[in-house]
């Protein structure tokens, strides 16, 4: 009985229908988008001068370089990880927040982001690995998403300036793909603000 409690609450979690229906339409999300709380203004460049900083694609494990929608649940096995049947995001979540970050710098920063190294020579170069991006269950009915990833500042003779350990939780409105997503937008948020406050730091010491 424990078992079959279980297997019903991870099908309804899911998405998944023990009973035959209508086929059901695939929800797409995208949290690359800044929150209402956003409140950040392009910097007005003036005299300063930003640095030219190359962007490369975020690395991530083969299992989060998908469009599933991962989640796990703590009370049960908080090792297994499970994907919505019918949610998707628009892009990996590694691609996602690539362009976030991208448009964050260039939006915040007198920064110059240089999209191809062939057309202009990039002064640093800023590397992140992807280590956490998952929706996580303490029960049935709550649950909170995670997102942690580790950033590097390398320069243009690959000398590392600087590194950084990025993670953050925030609790979902809803305990389903819909409350993930919109907890992801608000987490992402909060890390790429710290992302560009800690960038602003170490390329003032280079």
């Amino acid at each position: 009985m424990k078992k079959f409690k279980l297997m019903l609450s991870v099908l309804l979690i899911s998405g998944c229908s023990v009973t035959p229906q209508a086929k059901i339409p695939i929800a797409t999300y995208n949290f690359a988008v800044y929150p209402p709380e956003y409140t950040g203004q392009p910097i007005q460049t003036g005299e300063q001068k930003g640095k030219k900083i190359l962007i490369a694609p975020i690395t991530a494990p083969s299992w989060l370089d998908t469009r599933d929608i991962s989640y796990r649940l703590a009370y049960h096995n908080p090792i297994q990880a499970y994907t919505y049947a019918h949610s998707r995001w628009a892009s990996p979540p590694a691609f996602l927040l690539t362009q976030q970050i991208k448009q964050r710098i260039t939006d915040t920063t007198s920064h110059l982001v240089i999209n191809d190294s062939s057309i202009a020579i990039a002064e640093n170069r800023l590397y992140i690995e992807l280590e956490e991006f998952s929706q996580i269950f303490g029960s049935e009915h709550d649950s909170h998403v995670m997102i942690r990833f580790r950033a590097s500042l390398v320069n243009n003779t690959h000398r590392l300036i600087a590194q950084k350990s990025f993670s953050t939780l925030e609790t979902t409105p809803t305990a389903d793909a819909q409350g993930a997503a919109d907890a992801f937008a608000v987490a992402n948020n909060r890390l790429l603000g710290d992302l560009v406050q800690w960038l602003q730091t170490a390329l003032n010491g280079t």
